[in-house]
C-alpha cells in the first residue's frame, strides 16, 4: 500500500494539481494528495508534508507532524508559527540559483545600460546617445549571501562589475569583496552604484533598508530588489527616489502580493514593477530534489538539512 504524503498550499486548485502530478512522478509508491483526500486515520498516521506556502494553520490537520519540505526557498511564512518541534526544510535547488543570477544579471545591466532612462526618452519622443561607463567602473552590492547570493555575485562578476557582497556573517567567494554584521552594511551601501537585495525575511531583516540605512546610499544609487518586500521599507523608498537620492528601483517583490491596484508604486516615474518572477521555480527539478529527500527519509529514516529557527532560514 502506497504511503500518502499530503501536499499543503495556498495555491490555486489547478498549480496545486500540478504539483501532485510532478511530485507523484518522481516519487512512485507513494501517494502525493490533497489533505482532504485523507480521512482521520491517515491524517494521524502523516509524518512529513509536501508545502507550498501554505497557511500554517492547515497543517494542525497532521497531530504526529514530524517535518515539512517546501517547494520554494522561502519558509518565512511557517517560522515562527509552527511548533519548534516540526522540521521546517526548505528548497536548495541549483536550477533556481541559475535562474536567480539571470534575473538579478538581467536587471542590473537594465539599469546599468540606462534603459530606465531611454525608455523615458522614448515616451518624449527624444533621440540622445547617454554615457555609457565600463561594468569594471560600476560597483554591484549583492545583500544576502546565502546559495542564491554568491551564485548571483559571481555571474555579476563574470561580466566585469565590481561586486561588493554583504551577509550576516561574512562569506568568502573568490573575486567579491565580502563584509559581515550590520555594522559594516553602511559602508557597503556608501560605495554601491547599485544594490541588490537577496536576503531572507527574517526578524533581523525586516526593515533593514529603512530611512537612515538608505541615507547611506551613494547619491544617485539604483536598488534591485528580489528578496521580500518588506526587507525595503516602502515609503523611506518612495521618498528617496522623490529626492533624487536614488535614482530607480527594480521592484519584483512587495509587501502584499499582488500589488494592489492604485498603489503609487506602479505609476512613479523611477519605479519598476514586475510580478516576482525573478528566479520562478522549475516544478520538474523541485519536485526531483524533494522526492529524492522524501525517498531517503522513508528509506532509512535520512533527514535533510532543516531551517535554523533562531536564524529565520
Amino acid at each position: 500500500m502506497s504511503t500518502p504524503v499530503p501536499f499543503v498550499t495556498s495555491l490555486a486548485a489547478e498549480p496545486a494539481a500540478d504539483w501532485r502530478r510532478a511530485l507523484g512522478a518522481a516519487l512512485p509508491g507513494h501517494r502525493i494528495c490533497a489533505p482532504e483526500e485523507l480521512d482521520a486515520a491517515e491524517r494521524a498516521a502523516v509524518r512529513v508534508a509536501v508545502v507550498a506556502n501554505p497557511e500554517p494553520a492547515a497543517l494542525a490537520a497532521f497531530p504526529a507532524l514530524e517535518w515539512v519540505h517546501s517547494v520554494w526557498a522561502g519558509v518565512e511564512r511557517l517560522v515562527g508559527t509552527l511548533d519548534p518541534q516540526i522540521r521546517i526544510v526548505r528548497l536548495v535547488d541549483p536550477d533556481l540559483a541559475q535562474v536567480m543570477s539571470e534575473g538579478v544579471l538581467g536587471h542590473v545591466l537594465y539599469l546599468h545600460r540606462r534603459i530606465p532612462e531611454y525608455l523615458a526618452q522614448q515616451r518624449a519622443e527624444t533621440w540622445r546617445q547617454l554615457e555609457q561607463v565600463a561594468a569594471s567602473r560600476r560597483c554591484v552590492a549583492v545583500l544576502g549571501m546565502g546559495h542564491l547570493g554568491q551564485h548571483a555575485a559571481r555571474a555579476l562578476r563574470a561580466v566585469g562589475f565590481e561586486v561588493l557582497g554583504w551577509s550576516r556573517t561574512r562569506k568568502t567567494v573568490a573575486g567579491v569583496e565580502t563584509f559581515g554584521g550590520t555594522g559594516t552594511l553602511p559602508g557597503v551601501l556608501a560605495r554601491a552604484d547599485i544594490v541588490t537585495v537577496l536576503l531572507p525575511l527574517t526578524d533581523a531583516t525586516r526593515g533593514l533598508l529603512d530611512a537612515p540605512m538608505l541615507a547611506h546610499c551613494k547619491p544617485g544609487a539604483a536598488l534591485v530588489n528580489v528578496a521580500r518586500g518588506p526587507i525595503v521599507d516602502t515609503a523611506a523608498l518612495l521618498d528617496a527616489l522623490g529626492r533624487g537620492a536614488l535614482s530607480h528601483a527594480v521592484l519584483d517583490v512587495f509587501d502584499t502580493e499582488p500589488l494592489p491596484q492604485g498603489d503609487p508604486l506602479w505609476s512613479h516615474p523611477s519605479v519598476t514593477v514586475l510580478p516576482h518572477v525573478a528566479a520562478p521555480t522549475n516544478r520538474d527539478t523541485a519536485s526531483a530534489i524533494v522526492a529524492a529527500n522524501l525517498a531517503a527519509y522513508f528509506r532509512d529514516g535520512t533527514l535533510p538539512e532543516a531551517v535554523d529557527g533562531a536564524r529565520g532560514y
